[in-house]
């Protein structure tokens, strides 16, 4: 049997001791977790004073960015080619609204956005990383203002701001030269963690000039610290901090010039590049079609966006710098030059009968009945194929080559673009490398006349030209300075220069295949030289008609005035159907820069057959194609144009008359003063 455990009495002694023992832990424990709480409400009040008044502050206290006015990018006479004015704007900020789309039905309704409008934010908004702002609108009235902004408090995430928008007062005419600005992308972002990039407003130059001089143009960002509530409401401003607009960047190009040159072009597709002899000034660096910048600042939409894309005279590229194109007999005078300096004297003669067998092929003139004698003269004037076939294969290539490279064909010049393509000068060596197969005789034949693998872009033109007119390795330049260049000398002698000049002189002045290029001033003749550059094989096309994209290419390249060349350029038109297209161009241009009354004539009568200027042309095709579209197309907004400085093709008349009325009205004061007024200084 198992045995009874004894158990212990339990007394009033035992009891309390059991009590006290508990009662002392239990204190233990709460006087050490107080003595903690101490330690720790000290810690925090005395050590960790500043980090919470800090965060505290930051509760009561709202710190926003404001986005700083981008710089302006000015022509050569101070005129802006991009300005900004001010705006009301709404911007919205993804990952601050919960329902994104009842936010954008609601800012839709008060903006009174069509339902594709609306659409297009809702999928920009999905697109957008949460943190990035996506512009709703730019350009509201103060009413539409007013009324967002009386709604915050049921519009999380909504953000109406006064600000100021980019503005390009003439539109297309500058659109592939200063670009355009727009929101940075999440991408942008990542390689530039500024939290500027991401204030709501904030845009970035995105091409073209704009994001060259990104830097220069962005300017220093002010701040603003309001008093708000928990709610997010501001109960008043506490501080401001003004912006610091960006720096200003003055162009070498002439303003008007470049409206007259992009709006000349009319209905073709191309572009005109205008340099200074003296100084290698880019004044004009036009390419048509184009679009309106404007479109890209206030936010493309995507029917709008979608014409562009679709047009296949591509107004979305740069023709100056990336539209490569067989630069055709435009290079014959270089040639002509490398045949010189080969030692071939100018006044001997190659018999032109129409064509000239190479080989086992027989290459045509495009004169098939033939030019008869030709000396070096008159293959430039008459553009003579066999003179240049003929000689070519008795100097080879390399010195033809050679020679193209010296007066800037294959070259990339140091300007800040953002990028450009700068074609191809062939050799033997060339093709050996890139082909793996030798040179043949019929590959000079082709390169000699530009055709065959040679290409070039406009900007390249221009510069031959230039090197023509004046025998220095002029330079193009884009940004304006005091600085005085001093261009080597090429080394050809007075006697071949002005014989190549005469040449070309000839070719617009004299028995020529630009007759209809001289200019309608007496005392100021241009000279240039024609290029036609064939596209496909004359079994798909003639040339001169048919589908536009089997069109042969337009060229021509020009100096004036001939005998002491100030300015010198190129003009280039796609599939044009030949050179016809394209010196009536520079003939108007050139008529401009000496007598802006007679250019300004031209283009009127040209633009009233054609329907108006480039931006209205322009306008009205859009409107058609959203149509199409079934969108409706808001009209555009009234702008302030007196507030900016006139830079359209107009602007250069309304400063010639100025002159004029100047000068008249100084003759009538002098025909009033009496004699002891007339000699005083004023």
């Amino acid at each position: 049997m198992r045995k009874k455990r004894r158990q212990t009495p339990v007394t009033s002694n035992t009891l309390k001791s059991r009590f006290d023992r508990r009662s002392f832990v239990l204190a233990s424990v709460g006087g050490g977790i107080g003595t903690l709480l101490a330690v720790r409400m000290g810690y925090l009040s005395i050590a960790e004073n500043e980090k919470y008044k800090t965060e505290s502050e930051s509760n009561r206290v709202n710190l926003t960015l404001i986005p700083p006015r981008r710089g302006w990018l000015l022509d050569r006479n101070g005129a802006p080619l991009a300005s900004n004015r001010a705006d009301f704007r709404v911007d919205i900020i993804p990952e601050r609204t919960p329902d994104a789309e009842k936010t954008l039905d609601t800012l839709g309704e008060l903006l009174g956005y069509e339902p594709q409008k609306i659409q297009d934010l809702k999928d920009s908004v999905e697109d957008a990383r949460g943190f990035q702002p996506v512009e709703v609108g730019t350009g509201l009235t103060f009413d539409q203002f007013a009324a967002i902004s009386v709604r915050l408090p049921d519009l999380p995430g909504v953000v109406p701001q006064r600000g100021f928008t980019r503005f390009y007062p003439t539109g297309p005419s500058v659109g592939h030269l200063i670009g355009y600005v727009g929101p940075a992308s999440a991408e942008e972002y990542e390689l530039d963690r500024n939290p500027l990039l991401i204030t709501p407003g904030y845009k970035i130059g995105k091409d073209g000039l704009e994001k060259q001089f990104e830097q220069e143009l962005r300017g220093v960002p002010g701040a603003r610290r309001v008093e708000v509530t928990a709610s997010g409401r501001i109960v008043r401003d506490l501080d401001t901090r003004r912006d610091v607009q960006g720096d200003p960047v003055k162009l070498t190009i002439d303003g008007p010039l470049q409206d007259y040159a992009a709006r000349r072009i009319g209905l073709e597709s191309g572009s005109v590049v205008v340099m200074d002899c003296l100084t290698g000034d880019l004044l004009c660096m036009a390419s048509m079609p184009s679009f309106d910048p404007n479109s890209f600042s206030d936010g493309i939409g995507r029917v709008e966006y979608s014409m562009l894309r679709e047009d296949e005279r591509v107004p979305l590229r740069n023709k100056v710098l990336k539209g490569l194109y067989p630069p055709a007999s435009t290079v014959k005078p270089m040639v002509g030059m490398s045949f010189l300096k080969e030692g071939i004297d100018p006044e001997e003669t190659v018999f032109c009968g129409g064509g000239l067998r190479v080989g086992n092929r027989v290459f045509r003139c495009w004169n098939r009945r033939g030019h008869g004698h030709v000396n070096m003269a008159k293959g430039i004037y008459q553009s003579c194929d066999v003179y240049f076939y003929h000689l070519a294969q008795r100097t080879g290539m390399d010195p033809i080559a050679a020679m193209a490279r010296r007066y800037g064909m294959g070259q990339e010049f140091p300007i800040p673009v953002t990028s450009q393509f700068y074609g191809t000068v062939p050799d033997p060596a060339w093709k050996q490398k890139k082909y793996d197969r030798p040179w043949a005789a019929f590959d000079t034949v082709n390169a000699t006349i530009g055709q065959g693998y040679m290409l070039s872009n406009p900007l390249q033109l221009a510069v031959m030209a230039t090197r023509l007119a004046t025998s220095k390795v002029v330079m193009p330049r884009l940004v304006l300075n005091d600085k005085v260049p001093n261009f080597e000398d090429m080394g050809v002698s007075d006697e071949h220069k002005l014989a190549v000049r005469k040449a070309m002189s000839d070719v617009v002045n004299g028995p020529g295949t630009a007759r209809r290029g001289q200019l309608p001033i007496s005392d100021v003749l241009m000279a240039g030289k024609t290029g036609t550059a064939q596209v496909v094989s004359l079994t798909k096309s003639d040339g001169r008609s048919g589908p536009w994209k089997y069109r042969d290419h337009g060229l021509f390249i020009f100096f004036a005035p001939y005998d002491n060349p100030r300015y010198a350029g190129a003009v280039v038109i796609e599939h044009g159907g030949g050179s016809g297209a394209a010196y009536p161009i520079a003939r108007d241009v050139m008529t401009f820069m000496f007598d802006p009354g007679k250019g300004m004539d031209a283009l009127r009568r040209y633009e009233s057959q054609w329907g108006g200027t480039a931006q209205q042309r322009l306008e009205r095709k859009y409107a058609r194609y959203a149509a199409e579209a079934g969108e409706d197309v808001l009209p555009q907004p009234t702008r302030d144009e007196e507030i900016f400085a006139r830079v359209d093709a107009e602007a250069r008349m309304v400063a010639e008359e100025t002159v004029e009325e100047t000068a008249d009205a100084a003759i009538n004061r002098s025909q009033n003063v009496d004699s002891t007024s007339a000699g005083t200084p004023r």
